[in-house]
């Protein structure tokens, strides 16, 4: 059975920096994307980044030039270091990997930035 584990998220000043990882136990083939998602209370879960199995990356365009989305299928991990934080940062962050036949979701880790 395939489960995430996503690690990295705490708490850090507005302007620190975090590195979340995502490795992915178990049996799983055709990767098709690894992303990072994050929900912050009272809001939708948005996309936050996005990595194709060709390498090929998308962000929101909230964290464009901040966040770097990176992934070694070979590892089946996916990270995301995220830079300049923003107290607008804050919300749970989950990992997403979707492959040919199916989605896998994370079970989140927390991300808290004050200001």
């Amino acid at each position: 059975q395939v489960q995430l584990v996503e690690s990295g998220g705490g708490l850090v000043q507005a302007g620190g920096s975090l590195r979340l990882s995502c490795v992915a136990s178990g049996s799983i083939f055709s990767i098709k994307t690894m992303d990072w998602y994050r929900q912050a209370p009272g809001k939708q879960r948005e996309l936050v980044a996005g990595i194709t199995s060709d390498g090929s990356t998308n962000y929101a365009d909230s964290v464009k030039g901040r966040f770097t989305i990176s992934g070694d299928n070979a590892k089946n991990t996916v990270y995301l270091q995220m830079n300049i934080l923003k107290p607008e940062d804050t919300a749970v962050y989950y990992c997403h990997i979707l492959t040919a036949r199916r989605h896998y979701w994370g079970q989140g880790t927390q991300v808290t930035v004050s200001s």
